[in-house]
């Protein structure tokens, strides 16, 4: 059985909005996902009476890290505090990072296909790109390597992938799971709760 997590997903980036493919490009978080952030923090402070029990741990991109920091401080701690693990970086989407699927389409058609059809498995063009299930396969070793309370900072992929492993989600569905920026998601006795 895991211990009590709860997962975080970043706030709302600029991207995330336009319906661009984010993967591992680096970008920050608007003011919407700021407001994000900080109303998490309010939650986890309602949900946590002792923090120091807790670790805090968040994937080393930009908007992860303003995310967790303002969570932090919304919960009344330092916004320092935490650590990071580069395992729990966002899937990545290679060549495709930064193009809608419409400008993907547009510029030769028939490209997303293969997505469609299989999206848990499929691997986009470009150095480094991974599938859903290459990134359930970097991090499980985490997931089982935790072995305290902890606040998890992460990506919509990898929390697909949490529900793929904890609930036996059918591989479709947790590709299109929506992962909800503005909500906790609580892993006690190794059941999944949004709060």
């Amino acid at each position: 059985m895991y211990p009590l997590i709860y997962f975080v997903r970043h706030g709302q980036t600029a991207w995330n909005s336009e319906g661009r493919l984010q993967g591992q490009a680096e970008n920050d978080i608007t003011e919407t996902g700021r407001r994000q952030a900080d109303r998490n923090g309010e939650k986890l402070r309602e949900l946590i009476a002792d923090p120091a029990a807790f670790d805090f741990v968040a994937s080393p991109m930009r908007r992860t890290r303003e995310t967790m920091e303002r969570a932090r401080v919304a919960m009344g701690l330092p916004a320092e505090g935490y650590r990071t693990d580069p395992r729990l970086v966002e899937v990545s989407f290679g060549d495709w990072q930064g193009f809608t699927f419409l400008e993907l389409e547009a510029a030769e058609p028939g490209i997303t296909a293969a997505r469609t059809k299989d999206k848990w498995n499929f691997v986009p063009p470009g150095e480094g790109a991974e599938s859903y299930q290459m990134l359930l396969d970097r991090i499980r070793p985490w997931l089982d390597a935790v072995t305290r309370p902890t606040v998890c900072v992460t990506h919509g992929g990898v929390m697909r992938t949490i529900f793929r492993v904890l609930e036996d989600t059918a591989p479709k569905r947790a590709a299109t799971l929506e992962i909800f920026q503005d909500r906790v998601l609580r892993l006690e006795n190794d059941r999944l709760d949004w709060l």
